[in-house]
């Protein structure tokens, strides 16, 4: 094993199979996004979501994807140019890996690919004990996938945040209150079929206890592209607060801890939920 990936793990505990794959994924996203810098994708797009908030602000909950959005609306971007480099940093350290295109409708604002890895291959790439990898199932893959938003809405700013494994280097991502933005258009707005998503609302309680500034025009500018708000005047701190008011009271509570609960390091953070505790959770956001 590559030393800088031997240090890269140590940070996590691989007692189980699923803690160990948990571990060697979010290994293969840091190398992916390494790759991405090499070939300077960061001067085009900026990271965002959900796994940008467990890269780089620590988020506390594993996030399988990673999603960009360009800086400004390029339909006729191709993706294809950057996959290479995410391949060759991996292939660098050791790790068997393919980055293939995930072809979308014509019309789709959305471009995506997906890392995918032999998981029996990569645990031995890692060292990991006999005992654990037994337990892997013949055919098991890893995935990891790419999607980049070649429409973003207009309205957000972005920062520059830097990774010191496996070598030193820069990641452009949204502004925090952009972040929050994103996250609450996903909690107003997502229709994920008939179920409830509750790592969203998970990730809104990480907001409110930590960075609880939102900025309302990049969320209106959301809910405006994805026809969520088409009134003539602007969203309101007052809209907001009702719309937020109304997405608590229609909240599967239930349904909403059960899928989460799989993804984050202390489920029973999850004891208190309620449509009380989530009520009093929007109150504590700052608009700005």
């Amino acid at each position: 094993m590559h030393e800088m990936i031997r240090q890269m793990l140590e940070k996590y505990q691989r007692r189980s199979l699923d803690e160990t794959v948990r571990a060697l994924r979010e290994v293969l996203q840091e190398l992916a996004l390494l790759g991405l810098w090499r070939r300077k994708f960061f001067e085009k797009a900026a990271f965002y979501g959900d796994t940008a908030l467990r890269v780089l602000y620590d988020l506390d909950r594993f996030s399988e994807d990673l999603d960009f959005s360009l800086l400004r609306p390029d339909p006729a971007f191709s993706f294809e140019r950057y996959l290479d480099g995410i391949e060759k940093e991996l292939h660098a350290f050791g790790f068997d890996v393919r980055v293939e295109v995930k072809e979308k409708s014509a019309g789709s604002a959305i471009k995506s690919a997906f890392l995918k890895a032999d998981t029996f291959f990569q645990l031995l790439a890692i060292e990991t004990p006999a005992s654990i990898v037994e337990d892997v199932r013949k055919g098991q893959v890893i995935k990891v996938k790419f999607e980049v938003d070649v429409n973003p809405p207009p309205g957000f700013e972005t920062d520059v945040k830097y990774l010191l494994q496996p070598i030193p280097f820069a990641v452009r991502v949204f502004s925090l209150p952009d972040l929050f933005a994103g996250k609450m258009h996903a909690v107003l707005c997502r229709t994920w079929q008939t179920r409830v998503k509750g790592r969203d609302w998970y990730d809104l309680v990480w907001y409110a206890g930590r960075y609880p500034e939102l900025h309302l025009v990049h969320l209106e500018a959301r809910m405006r592209q994805s026809g969520h708000w088409s009134k003539e005047e602007p969203l309101t701190e007052r809209a907001f607060r009702d719309l937020a008011f109304t997405a608590v009271e229609k909240l599967d509570v239930e349904q909403a801890r059960k899928e989460v609960e799989r993804y984050v390091l202390q489920p029973r953070a999850l004891e208190v939920w309620s449509k009380e505790f989530f009520h009093d959770v929007m109150r504590r956001i700052t608009l700005v």
